[in-house]
């Protein structure tokens, strides 16, 4: 079987496109929301988020709305309580986000354990990448467009706001409003990406690209462009392998991704493990030295 062969045969299966669509927009999605999470040190905020989801996607299912009404409005409404908690009490925000995401996951699982459905319920913390229909297709593509284009759209507000909150306030912008707008996106960006690897994984793909890329690149802008390229690597390669292992999709993205995460911490050029090792003049050869910014 040629290389051609291999990456071709797949591709005869409607199913297979369809997981492979999901798993390319939800990474992408991912990749960059994950800059932002990195950067501002919400990794935790994004594991929160992923797991407050459960409750809503099982409710949605016993409604026989579509799941991503339920995963919104739930997430959505964690973060809320996230804040209320952390901003009304002594509680401080690390505290505040434990207790908010391990009750909401273990309601969930209690709704998974005492409803009735028709529906294999654990797909909900596993994932079905290979079960997704034209429905969860379009779903995901419209709600993965829509946070692309306002994630670009306030990318210069966004990454002012990471940067230094008080500077952004003393040139007028609101950072209490930018606060909020990137946690709605997050929000989104979990439901978005739940369809690929389930609740439990899904906090791998909105941490894990950025932080590989924030190992290989000093500058933002480059990460926004580096975290969905690696994600994108990580979708494809993780859900070929799957294929041809018969393993779980959802899963092999994840590995694939945790093993580019840790080919950067080795061996990233300035903050890899062996990099920062070497010689500070044997890194670049002379004459291709970075310029500063």
């Amino acid at each position: 079987m040629t290389l051609l062969d291999w990456m071709l045969e797949p591709l005869q299966y409607d199913f297979m496109v369809r997981a492979l669509s999901v798993s390319l927009v939800a990474a992408v999605v991912c990749g960059l929301m994950s800059c932002w999470l990195v950067l501002i040190g919400w990794s935790l905020m994004g594991d929160a988020v992923s797991h407050s989801v459960l409750p809503g996607v099982v409710l949605a299912y016993l409604l026989g709305a579509p799941f991503a009404v339920g995963a919104l409005v739930f997430g959505l409404a964690a973060v809320a309580a996230i804040g209320v908690i952390r901003s009304t009490s002594r509680v401080k925000e690390d505290a505040a986000i434990g207790v908010v995401f391990t009750t909401l996951f273990a309601v969930g699982i209690v709704l998974i354990s005492v409803i009735p459905s028709q529906t294999d319920l654990t797909h909900i913390l596993f994932g079905n990448l290979l079960g997704v229909g034209v429905d969860d297709l379009v779903q995901v593509l419209v709600l993965g467009a829509a946070t692309v284009a306002v994630l670009v759209l306030k990318r210069r507000d966004l990454t002012l706001f990471a940067f230094d909150p008080a500077h952004a306030a003393a040139i007028g912008l609101r950072p209490r409003l930018l606060s909020a707008l990137l946690l709605g996106c997050l929000a989104v960006t979990v439901v978005v990406a739940l369809q690929a690897v389930g609740v439990i994984l899904v906090v791998a793909l909105v941490i894990i690209p950025g932080a590989t890329a924030y190992l290989l690149t000093d500058r933002f802008g480059r990460m926004l462009v580096i975290a969905p390229l690696i994600a994108a690597v990580s979708a494809i390669v993780g859900l070929y392998l799957s294929y041809y292992l018969d393993t779980s999709s959802g899963g092999m993205v994840v590995v694939a991704m945790g093993t580019l995460f840790l080919l950067a911490y080795l061996f990233a050029p300035k903050h890899g493990l062996v990099g920062r090792r070497l010689p500070r003049g044997r890194r670049l050869p002379r004459g291709r030295r970075p310029i500063a910014s």
